[in-house]
């Protein structure tokens, strides 16, 4: 079974901004964060790379982070996905342009659609933060 989900990229997300935040927010919202693997809350902001292979047959190495130094002495509570900077630069992302990812058991996979090509099916569950649940 695939599992898909999809976020509409805002300015801070592709750099237009020019803030220097540590990758992409990932909400808390359960279907959201059932995509990627479970993290170890009791460690310091615990994190794993993972690998998505994109429409070309390129390897991407983004990291999924739980940022929770709050629980140690620190201010942030979130989670992130980084290392995707590369990936969205030569890809030529814009505002509104959207990232899918995509998951078939242990293979991860990135695409894109930039805003021209994005649909908005009705049968989609909408979630905060931009980032969207697909349904196959």
């Amino acid at each position: 079974m695939t599992e898909r989900i999809a976020k509409l990229l805002s300015a801070n997300d592709t750099g237009e901004t020019g803030g220097h935040q540590a990758g992409i927010l990932v909400p808390r919202e359960p279907d959201v964060l059932a995509f990627f693997p479970a993290l170890d809350a009791s460690k310091y902001n615990p994190r794993v790379h993972l690998l998505f292979l994109d429409d070309s047959g390129k390897l991407w190495d983004f990291a999924f982070i739980y940022y929770n130094n709050r629980f140690f002495d620190g201010t942030r509570n979130e989670y992130r996905l980084t290392r995707m900077t590369k990936y969205i630069r030569q890809s030529a992302l814009s505002v509104g342009d959207e990232v899918i990812l995509s998951r078939e058991a242990d293979r991860y996979f990135v695409s894109h659609k930039k805003k021209q090509q994005s649909e908005r099916p009705s049968n989609i569950l909408k979630l905060g933060s931009k980032w969207r649940v697909l349904q196959l």
